[in-house]
């Protein structure tokens, strides 16, 4: 498995959250990285994307309470997600872009990782 997201899990409305997501392959130095989300019943969604020089991008349901960041020295992305509502729940996936730029396009990514589930009661 290339990418492992972790760092899901159930909270109440209005805690915060950590995910990770590491490479095992190396290529996030040089390519952008995106986190989607999809809740039960609906389309894969943007939440946020990193390029290789840390330029970020929100989806607007995200914005002013997520925060991407990247760690290259350990291959890891992070999500920090605070303020927490219940229409957050979904299982979160990150994923490598095929190019060093983060994007709102699913189309763009070539890596997927398995997912991890966040659920946020209210």
């Amino acid at each position: 498995v290339q990418l492992q997201a972790s760092g899901g899990g159930s909270v109440q409305a209005g805690d915060s959250l950590s995910l990770s997501c590491t490479d095992s392959r190396r290529t996030f130095s040089n390519n952008g990285v995106g986190w989607f989300r999809q809740a039960p019943g609906k389309e894969r969604e943007f939440v946020a994307s990193i390029s290789w020089k840390s330029a970020r991008d929100y989806g607007d349901s995200v914005k002013g309470r997520f925060t991407i960041s990247r760690d290259v020295a350990k291959n890891t992305v992070f999500l920090q997600m605070s303020s927490l509502k219940p229409e957050d729940t979904a299982v979160y996936y990150c994923a490598v872009n095929r190019s060093p730029y983060g994007s709102r396009s699913i189309n763009s990514y070539k890596n997927w990782g398995q997912g991890t589930l966040v659920t946020v009661s209210s």
